[in-house]
């Protein structure tokens, strides 16, 4: 049965997967989400001896059901390739007793390459299937790495355009550097000054804008999104769940059937959400661990019931994750709310116009998957440091605030028994600094790239080629403008 997607906002409009891809945003402000989420039709033992990229067309082609098989292999193929720095994609390290899912072997080091490889594919394919003649305009927000990785998927692919906006001061200095330097005649990227949620907030304005549209529509372009509110975003982050599990099993790490717990660290939610979209597919994960760092507005929300943005924005050494407002959680706020578009909606309202929103004592049970805490910078950075200690395995800070909440959660359940994947999100190398000022503070004295080698030397693992392309590279993009100017920065670019 074909699989069709409505909005969180409005159920009564049905759109194929590559309809829903390529608006990116319902036109109501709402996301996309499935009509129903089709069981893996693949044993275990099957899947145990499948690649990467077998698997990921195992998962796709349930939830893409308009695709066809060719169109499907050609994306996934063209996507997970020698952009690539290791054959498996996303092995698995074990470390202190947990599963570290490393999800930062692609071109931009972090997890975001998993999804941003295959959706500029995924786009134009779409696009040829529902005859579009205008060029595709990538809209993005990034708290740091999605912009990177949607640039490199993006950069001279035919037919498209991207622009990024991201926080001035509020990625890491090897985040902006990888954007700020990025070649590709389609490409813009500019600064903000303001936060993320502000950068996020101006673009879906820009989506939402429908006099903008038609201008652009004139013009012969259309926006899309390449944030994680793309449902062709969103499908593809299944896939490594499902990898991992499979992999656990054919290492004789579990049984067949044994439930595992993912931890995730999270700030728009996507990652984790699409860990609960593959439980829902059938793959036995037993808690959905959400790990915040302390702009814990999930945290507080998985407590409380409450959702609520009033409260101070903390600039973390996790820069990620510092989000006030999840949007990928609005698309289990409508799972929870019985799939009902227009309580889902009242509830976004308030959250627009009240900062805040609390869910029903029914909504909240419905949550009994998921755990949610967070972690301080000490915690963090002390993470760190007794891992590497203990085992010379060296993470970042995002996987840190996942390790150091795996940890709360071991010691309030206590649950130590049942095996535990945690999504590696960032190569240590796109946060030294952080890193190295947690294992010793007397790096602290040198300059970022000397501590690219010394991090190097010390975690016994090569620099990524990601970071040796950037060392000498010229700055190519430096136009920094406020919140409300975004929409004529866009325009100057397209030369409307």
């Amino acid at each position: 049965m074909a699989v069709l997607y409505s909005s969180t906002r409005n159920s009564s409009e049905k759109l194929t997967a590559s309809q829903a891809i390529l608006k990116g945003l319902a036109d109501d402000g709402g996301l996309f989400v499935p009509d129903h989420i089709p069981a893996l039709d693949v044993s275990i033992e099957e899947l145990a001896k499948m690649s990467y990229q077998e698997t990921a067309y195992e998962v796709m082609k349930l939830m893409f059901s308009d695709f066809t098989e060719e169109e499907l292999k050609k994306c996934i193929n063209s996507a997970y390739d020698s952009k690539f720095d290791t054959e498996e994609i996303a092995p698995l390290v074990q470390a202190d007793g947990a599963y570290y899912l490393e999800l930062f072997h692609g071109p931009t080091i972090a997890f975001k390459d998993m999804a941003l490889s295959i959706l500029p594919h995924l786009l134009i394919t779409s696009a040829r299937k529902n005859n579009v003649k205008n060029d595709i305009v990538i809209l993005t927000a990034t708290s740091g790495d999605t912009g990177k990785a949607a640039l490199a998927g993006f950069a001279d692919v035919e037919g498209t355009k991207i622009v990024v906006f991201y926080p001035k001061n509020g990625v890491s200095p090897i985040q902006e550097k990888q954007m700020v330097t990025q070649k590709g005649a389609n490409t813009r990227v500019v600064g903000i000054k303001g936060n993320f949620d502000q950068a996020q907030t101006g673009v879906k304005q820009m989506f939402n804008d429908k006099a903008f549209a038609a201008e652009l529509d004139k013009a012969g372009f259309q926006f899309s999104s390449a944030n994680s509110i793309n449902i062709g975003r969103l499908v593809p982050q299944m896939v490594y769940y499902v990898y991992a599990y499979a992999k656990l099993y054919a290492n004789g790490v579990i049984a067949k059937d044994e439930k595992i717990n993912v931890v995730v660290p999270t700030g728009n939610f996507g990652n984790i959400l699409a860990a609960f979209y593959a439980k829902n597919m059938g793959l036995p994960i037993a808690k959905l661990i959400c790990a915040s760092n302390e702009n814990k507005v999930l945290f507080d929300f998985f407590t409380t019931g409450t959702y609520d943005k009033n409260r101070e924005f903390i600039l973390t050494n996790s820069p990620s994750m510092d989000i006030l407002i999840s949007s990928n959680l609005e698309r289990l706020i409508y799972r929870i709310a019985g799939n009902d578009a227009d309580k889902n909606a009242a509830l976004m309202k308030s959250l627009s116009q009240d900062g805040k929103y609390e869910i029903t004592d029914e909504m909240r049970e419905q949550l009994a998957d998921f755990y949610g805490n967070y972690t301080t910078e000490e915690e963090t950075g002390a993470v760190i440091k007794n891992l590497y200690e203990k085992t010379g395995y060296v993470i970042d800070t995002h996987t840190a605030v996942a390790a150091g909440v795996y940890g709360k959660y071991k010691e309030e359940t206590g649950d130590g028994e049942t095996k535990t994947v945690i999504a590696s999100t960032a190569s240590p190398f796109k946060f030294t600094r952080s890193v190295m000022d947690a294992i010793d503070t007397k790096y602290d004295a040198m300059g970022d790239f000397e501590l690219v080698d010394e991090l190097s030397k010390i975690g016994n693992v090569a620099v990524p080629q990601a970071i040796e392309e950037i060392r000498t590279a010229p700055v190519l993009h430096d136009i920094v403008c406020e919140v409300e100017e975004m929409p004529n920065v866009v325009r100057d670019f397209l030369g409307v």
